[in-house]
Protein backbone atom coordinates (compact mmCIF):
# COMPACT_ATOMS: atom_id res chain seq x y z
CA UNK A 1 0.00 0.00 0.00
CA UNK A 2 1.56 3.84 -1.20
CA UNK A 3 1.81 5.54 1.71
CA UNK A 4 3.36 8.33 -0.35
CA UNK A 5 2.47 9.76 -3.39
CA UNK A 6 4.72 12.04 -5.65
CA UNK A 7 3.48 14.83 -8.08
CA UNK A 8 4.75 14.56 -11.28
CA UNK A 9 7.46 17.37 -12.10
CA UNK A 10 8.10 17.10 -15.27
CA UNK A 11 12.22 16.73 -16.53
CA UNK A 12 13.63 17.43 -19.61
CA UNK A 13 14.16 14.93 -22.39
CA UNK A 14 12.00 12.32 -20.95
CA UNK A 15 8.86 10.34 -22.51
CA UNK A 16 6.75 11.69 -19.56
CA UNK A 17 7.47 15.20 -20.15
CA UNK A 18 6.92 15.10 -24.05
CA UNK A 19 3.15 13.14 -22.83
CA UNK A 20 2.64 15.98 -20.30
CA UNK A 21 3.24 19.10 -22.86
CA UNK A 22 1.81 18.04 -25.48
CA UNK A 23 -1.39 15.77 -24.55
CA UNK A 24 -0.18 12.86 -27.44
CA UNK A 25 1.73 9.76 -26.61
CA UNK A 26 4.96 9.41 -27.74
CA UNK A 27 4.90 5.54 -27.66
CA UNK A 28 2.64 5.63 -30.92
CA UNK A 29 3.33 7.66 -33.82
CA UNK A 30 2.35 11.12 -33.28
CA UNK A 31 0.38 12.80 -36.69
CA UNK A 32 -1.47 15.70 -36.62
CA UNK A 33 -4.47 13.53 -36.35
CA UNK A 34 -3.89 11.90 -33.37
CA UNK A 35 -5.93 11.41 -29.99
CA UNK A 36 -5.51 13.56 -27.32
CA UNK A 37 -4.34 11.57 -24.04
CA UNK A 38 -5.57 13.28 -20.85
CA UNK A 39 -3.70 14.81 -18.81
CA UNK A 40 -4.48 15.86 -15.16
CA UNK A 41 -2.93 19.47 -14.23
CA UNK A 42 -6.29 20.48 -12.01
CA UNK A 43 -4.98 20.17 -8.17
CA UNK A 44 -8.49 18.24 -7.86
CA UNK A 45 -7.92 15.83 -10.24
CA UNK A 46 -4.01 15.73 -8.98
CA UNK A 47 -5.88 15.08 -5.77
CA UNK A 48 -8.34 12.42 -6.93
CA UNK A 49 -5.21 10.69 -8.19
CA UNK A 50 -3.62 10.14 -5.14
CA UNK A 51 -6.84 9.47 -3.35
CA UNK A 52 -7.44 6.52 -6.16
CA UNK A 53 -3.61 5.24 -5.20
CA UNK A 54 -4.73 5.62 -1.29
CA UNK A 55 -7.77 4.19 -1.40
CA UNK A 56 -7.15 2.33 1.89
CA UNK A 57 -7.06 5.54 3.46
CA UNK A 58 -9.97 6.42 5.53
CA UNK A 59 -9.80 10.36 5.18
CA UNK A 60 -10.09 9.58 1.07
CA UNK A 61 -13.24 7.47 1.15
CA UNK A 62 -16.06 10.73 0.93
CA UNK A 63 -13.89 12.24 -2.21
CA UNK A 64 -13.52 8.66 -3.71
CA UNK A 65 -17.43 7.74 -2.81
CA UNK A 66 -18.41 11.05 -4.87
CA UNK A 67 -16.14 10.14 -7.88
CA UNK A 68 -16.94 6.41 -8.06
CA UNK A 69 -20.65 7.61 -8.26
CA UNK A 70 -20.03 10.39 -10.82
CA UNK A 71 -17.73 7.47 -13.15
CA UNK A 72 -21.43 5.48 -13.07
CA UNK A 73 -18.91 2.96 -10.54
CA UNK A 74 -21.30 2.90 -7.38
CA UNK A 75 -20.75 -0.84 -7.72
CA UNK A 76 -17.39 -0.68 -6.16
CA UNK A 77 -18.95 0.90 -2.66
CA UNK A 78 -19.65 -1.67 -0.35
CA UNK A 79 -18.99 -3.40 2.53
CA UNK A 80 -17.45 -6.69 0.65
CA UNK A 81 -14.73 -8.42 -0.54
CA UNK A 82 -15.26 -7.05 -4.35
CA UNK A 83 -15.87 -3.73 -3.30
CA UNK A 84 -13.34 -0.97 -3.45
CA UNK A 85 -14.25 1.48 0.06
CA UNK A 86 -16.82 0.59 2.81
CA UNK A 87 -20.40 2.77 2.82
CA UNK A 88 -19.54 3.66 5.85
CA UNK A 89 -17.06 6.21 7.43
CA UNK A 90 -15.03 5.69 10.68
CA UNK A 91 -15.35 8.62 13.20
CA UNK A 92 -12.68 11.42 12.75
CA UNK A 93 -12.35 10.94 9.60
CA UNK A 94 -12.98 12.33 6.38
CA UNK A 95 -13.95 15.84 5.42
CA UNK A 96 -14.69 16.98 8.78
CA UNK A 97 -11.04 15.88 10.39
CA UNK A 98 -8.91 17.21 7.55
CA UNK A 99 -8.02 21.36 8.19
CA UNK A 100 -5.37 22.50 5.80
CA UNK A 101 -2.75 24.31 7.89
CA UNK A 102 -3.08 22.79 11.03
CA UNK A 103 -0.43 20.51 10.20
CA UNK A 104 2.07 19.86 13.07
CA UNK A 105 5.63 21.03 13.28
CA UNK A 106 8.79 18.95 12.86
CA UNK A 107 12.45 18.97 13.40
CA UNK A 108 14.94 18.11 10.29
CA UNK A 109 18.20 17.05 11.46
CA UNK A 110 19.38 20.86 10.36
CA UNK A 111 17.51 23.15 12.18
CA UNK A 112 20.19 25.42 13.52
CA UNK A 113 19.28 24.29 17.10
CA UNK A 114 21.46 22.43 19.78
CA UNK A 115 21.41 18.52 19.50
CA UNK A 116 18.73 16.76 21.57
CA UNK A 117 20.36 14.39 23.88
CA UNK A 118 20.64 10.66 22.43
CA UNK A 119 20.10 7.69 24.68
CA UNK A 120 23.60 5.95 25.26
CA UNK A 121 24.44 2.13 25.35
CA UNK A 122 25.42 1.48 28.53
CA UNK A 123 28.80 1.73 29.34
CA UNK A 124 29.87 2.92 25.91
CA UNK A 125 29.95 6.48 27.06
CA UNK A 126 30.44 6.53 30.54
CA UNK A 127 33.58 8.38 30.26
CA UNK A 128 35.92 5.89 31.34
CA UNK A 129 39.32 6.80 29.33
CA UNK A 130 40.22 3.78 27.25
CA UNK A 131 43.34 1.54 28.58
CA UNK A 132 45.79 1.50 25.47
CA UNK A 133 46.34 -1.87 23.62
CA UNK A 134 42.25 -2.87 24.09
CA UNK A 135 39.64 -2.50 21.93
CA UNK A 136 38.82 -3.57 17.92
CA UNK A 137 42.56 -4.55 17.56
CA UNK A 138 43.22 -8.53 16.21
CA UNK A 139 46.47 -10.19 17.33
CA UNK A 140 48.64 -10.82 14.50
CA UNK A 141 47.90 -7.90 12.18
CA UNK A 142 50.16 -4.45 11.43
CA UNK A 143 47.77 -1.22 11.60
CA UNK A 144 50.03 -0.14 8.96
CA UNK A 145 49.49 -2.98 6.60
CA UNK A 146 46.76 -4.26 4.64
CA UNK A 147 44.61 -6.62 6.35
CA UNK A 148 48.22 -9.06 6.25
CA UNK A 149 46.40 -12.21 5.04
CA UNK A 150 48.97 -13.73 2.35
CA UNK A 151 52.03 -12.78 0.53
CA UNK A 152 51.82 -10.08 -1.93
CA UNK A 153 53.05 -10.82 -5.30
Amino acid sequence: RADQVQAFLPSPMAMATAMYHTGKDPIHRIARNSPDMPIPRGDRQRRLHKAFLRYHDANNWPMLREALKRMGRADLIGNGKRHLIPTWQPAGTGDASTQPGKAKAFRTQHTGLPDAKRPTKAGAASGKPRKPGKGRARKGINPGSPTGRGKRR
